[in-house]
């Protein structure tokens, strides 16, 4: 049994009042198309990317296979210079590399100190930077970071979700992005803030068994396309080819509501951390029981969450 499709909806030219009103508060994903970008989308190409940031170190990422696993940390981090790095991501077969000669290359900027800094591309690649117009459909105080993407043709990034919203805009390559909602989260096999199921075209079922109960929402981004992902939404990115790529992350919450440690957007808010801090001293406290007794007053917990929590309206 196959999961059920449903495409994302496809808006051109929506003005930000427009988006304020009609898109955002329904918090579902959207492809923004037509959207002002600046000059990146038609300048960046292979070669002006490489001289225009010039040999300065990168951290990156160095795979064997496509599908990259968080969970299991099937990469390596590895460091080039910038333009190094792009030359041999745009690649599909390697003359000089670190694991193997078809080895895939993926880079998500950081901070200057990746765990106090947040990614802002005006710090790490000011000159880069001057291309981008960001569409700002959020107050300037909302904005958190804007983190510059690069990845080679074939790659597949981890099912996760993030506490804030986010445009995901595709400067250069395409993309095929698969989402779920929130609600699909019992079928997501969830650690963390991550999927335990790599292969979502091909999962295996016998692992995963519920995995096909979830909905899945999908979308292919091409140069200039901007896809909203609302916080919480989870996403699989797999790059077509090889593609430049840009995100902005914005708080949708007041700022207090977030962990003032994070610095990727993936720490869920305080007072969830707190919710499930204090859920996990109550199953503690339910193991002084004996099983059957265990079982009875769980299940009473369940309820209590579903009255007082789920929300009803279909999603």
């Amino acid at each position: 049994r196959a999961q059920a499709v449903v495409a994302v909806e496809r808006l051109a030219g929506v003005t930000r009042e427009q988006f304020l009103r009609d898109i955002y508060p329904r918090r579902k994903p959207v492809v923004l198309k037509g959207m002002e970008l600046g000059t990146c989308t038609t300048k960046w190409t292979v070669d002006y990317l490489s001289q225009a940031e010039g040999s300065k170190e990168v951290k990156i990422h160095v795979s064997v296979v496509p599908q990259m696993d968080f969970l299991s940390k099937n990469f390596v981090y590895r460091t080039l210079p910038f333009d190094v790095f792009v030359r041999r991501a745009a690649e599909v077969k390697h003359k000089e590399y670190f694991l193997s000669e078809d080895e895939k290359y993926y880079l998500r900027s950081v901070g200057e100190d990746a765990r106090k800094d947040i990614a802002d591309i005006r710090k790490q690649f000011p000159i880069l930077a001057e291309d981008v117009q960001i569409p700002e459909y959020f107050e300037k105080e909302q904005f958190f970071s804007s983190v510059f993407r690069i990845s080679s043709a074939g790659l597949q990034l981890w099912t996760h979700y993030d506490v804030m919203d986010n445009f995901l805009i595709q400067v250069s390559g395409k993309k095929r992005v698969v989402l779920y909602s929130p609600r699909d989260a019992p079928y997501l096999y969830l650690s963390g803030t991550k999927s335990e199921v790599l292969d979502v075209d091909n999962p295996d079922l016998e692992k995963h068994p519920l995995f096909v109960k979830a909905k899945r929402y999908q979308c292919f981004l091409e140069a200039g396309d901007v896809l909203f992902i609302p916080a919480l939404w989870f996403h699989n990115v797999i790059s077509e080819e090889f593609g430049v790529a840009l995100n902005v992350f914005w708080k949708h919450l007041p700022a207090e509501s977030y962990d003032k440690s994070d610095t990727y957007g993936n720490k869920d808010p305080t007072a969830a951390s707190r919710a499930i801090q204090i859920l996990d001293r109550a199953l503690k406290t339910l193991e002084e029981l004996p099983e059957e007794y265990r079982d009875f007053y769980a299940r009473r917990m369940v309820l209590r969450i579903q009255e007082k929590a789920y929300r009803n309206d279909d999603g």
